[in-house]
């Protein structure tokens, strides 16, 4: 039972001060505030009143995770993108849940003011809302992330009510769903024409069922916009135009450690792969030579 007793002038003293009234206020009306120890769901939500754009990236681990936290990044998702970027596997559809709960640690142990979201894997929702509970349970409770991800149109609105009545916090994912490629046939943009209403209807479902955000993957700016327009919760695209509230990219993708064709979709901010190529040449080369340790690496 909670106390019903009067704080005495020590416990007073002794609690923690009042955040400023500034940063008291800004959930609710400023958008994304600079002073937010920890963003929120509804600092994200109170972006879109605002018309106020934030940035997602995928982190997977703690050092990418912090320097993406440092950089200002607001939102990390541990993806099941970890399945093909980290694990090389073919697709997302291997990777496990105690896998995605062991990414998830690393990135939230790096990341103090991101709000960090983890994907639902493959196979571990589906079966029934009381799966998708038990499966983000351990998500928040053993990889202490903040919110979960999961794909899927209206016929996962009832998971999605579920999970936010037991207090798991839903960003839902329509559009191209990498877990259901086969499905799909492939990567293919979707909402095209006629299925650009169903596009919105999904939208509007899993919203109304209370999702916190709306990503959309691969689809017509055109849908965007109408999707956008149509739910008050904040939209993240990728791969649907530039009119959603957020934009996230895969980090590999978006710092050039990936090789190969790119998505039309990703813009490369660096060319990190040559940078750890030159890098490891140089220390080869050191040790070959016997430069490296020098007397000043010598105890």
């Amino acid at each position: 039972m909670p106390s019903t007793s009067t704080p005495d002038a020590a416990d007073s003293a002794n609690a923690a001060p009042a955040p400023p009234a500034a940063e008291m206020a800004a959930p609710y009306g400023s958008g994304i505030p600079a002073t937010a120890a920890r963003i929120r769901t509804h600092h994200l939500q109170a972006a879109k009143r605002n018309g106020q754009k934030f940035a997602m990236l995928t982190a997977y681990d703690q050092y990418t995770a912090q320097i993406f936290d440092e950089a200002g990044i607001e939102v990390l998702l541990v993806g099941d993108s970890a399945s093909n970027n980290v694990l090389g596997n073919e697709t997302s559809l291997p990777i496990t849940l105690d896998e995605m709960i062991i990414f998830s640690r690393a990135v939230t142990a790096g990341a103090k003011r991101a709000l960090v979201v983890a994907d639902l894997p493959f196979g571990s929702y589906e079966q029934s809302p009381e799966q998708a509970i038990a499966s983000s349970v351990r998500l928040m409770k053993e990889g202490l992330v903040h919110a979960v991800k999961m794909e899927g149109g209206a016929y996962y609105a009832p998971t999605v009510r579920a999970l936010t009545q037991a207090g798991i916090p839903v960003m839902a994912h329509i559009g191209f769903t990498p877990q259901s490629e086969h499905m799909l046939g492939g990567y293919r943009v979707q909402g095209r024409g006629e299925a650009a209403q169903a596009m919105v209807d999904d939208a509007v479902a899993l919203a109304d069922a209370g999702a916190f955000c709306v990503l959309m993957e691969m689809v017509p700016a055109a849908t965007a916009v109408a999707v956008e327009a149509a739910v008050s919760v904040p939209t993240v695209g990728i791969g649907a135009g530039n009119s959603t509230t957020g934009q996230v990219l895969v980090w590999q993708d978006m710092a050039g450690l990936r090789t190969g064709k790119m998505a039309k979709f990703v813009k490369q901010y660096a060319q990190l792969r040559t940078v750890l190529a030159d890098a490891a040449k140089a220390y080869g080369d050191d040790v070959r030579a016997g430069t490296f340790p020098g007397p000043e690496h010598t105890f």
